[in-house]
């Protein structure tokens, strides 16, 4: 089935960006390279990571349609397309090419904060007219409001086209019943870094991750040792990745991850407003911890 492409180690990747602010096409061909060659599952585009929401219509497009010459169906690509207007993104969902796309990462609403039936209803109406199979994101840190276990099992149960979730609420029990509870072939897919051993001890099948920005190798490493159930071996992978996954969200992401990228001269870490670069001393701090990582 085609939403097994979703098992293992997904990346959310950057959008690099230039000192004058444009989006930086030299450097993503290098962080798409860098990746692929170090044994990743798959590749998401426009997500949180991406800071798609400072991108225009126009840089998107361009964005896609670089990502997916480059990556000319060695791995899948998943595109993220989200928001809190309904009817906006299905128009969008609707309109956009999907050639050599082979699924949609779609974050739960912001800042309208719906009610659960609304969240429901919301994701319905994407997977019905996505021609790809879909994600459904759950980030209640960005977004204000929690997709329940009751609520992503409901959407598994009975929206055919819905074959996942990234669970990022960081509520394990609230991960266990989605697990226990959705239909078999159905994903959990960890959205947070730190959580994702200890999800997919649970029975989550993969990542979709941001310290695989930098670090492809190590982290898709420890992902295959767990879904081939070796614990005590990806164990030591993830203490070992552990201060840096730490660090690159202590002021906020991506920030620490373009910074990261810097310091093995992928690309430059600017972001644009309102984010701004880490401070210097986290910035030093990265910079070691890379260093250190072999």
């Amino acid at each position: 089935m085609a939403h097994k492409k979703f098992s293992g180690t997904g990346v959310a990747i950057v959008t690099p960006f230039r000192n004058d602010g444009s989006v930086d096409f030299k450097s993503l061909g290098k962080l798409l390279e860098h990746i692929i060659k170090n044994g990743v599952n798959y590749i998401v585009p426009l997500g949180t990571t991406g800071e798609s929401v400072t991108l225009s219509k126009d840089e998107k497009k361009a964005v896609i349609n670089f990502v997916t010459d480059t990556v000319n169906c060695r791995v899948p690509v998943v595109v993220g397309i989200g928001g809190s207007n309904t009817q906006e993104i299905v128009d969008s969902v609707s309109h956009f090419d999907f050639t050599n796309i082979d699924g949609l990462l779609s974050v739960s609403p912001y800042y309208n904060k719906p009610s659960q039936p609304g969240i429901y209803a919301h994701f319905k109406a994407i997977a019905e007219v996505s021609p790809v199979p879909v994600i459904i994101y759950n980030v209640p840190g960005r977004t204000g409001s929690n997709i329940t276990a009751d609520t992503t099992v409901k959407l598994a149960s009975e929206v055919k086209n819905i074959v996942a979730v990234k669970e990022a609420s960081g509520n394990l029990a609230q991960v266990m019943q989605i697990i226990r509870d959705a239909p078999k072939d159905f994903q959990v897919i960890s959205g947070d870094d730190l959580l994702t051993l200890p999800m997919m001890a649970m029975g989550a099948k993969g990542v979709i991750s941001v310290i695989a920005n930098s670090c492809p190798k190590q982290f898709s490493d420890m992902v295959s040792l767990a879904l081939q159930g070796h614990f005590d071996k990806a164990a030591a992978i993830h203490y070992k990745l552990l201060d840096l996954m730490t660090a690159l969200f202590e002021e906020g992401s991506p920030s620490g991850i373009k910074c990261a990228l810097e310091s093995i001269k992928i690309t430059q870490h600017n972001v644009r407003l309102p984010l701004v670069p880490v401070s210097d001393g986290l910035k030093k701090r990265i910079e070691g911890l890379m260093g250190a990582i072999k």
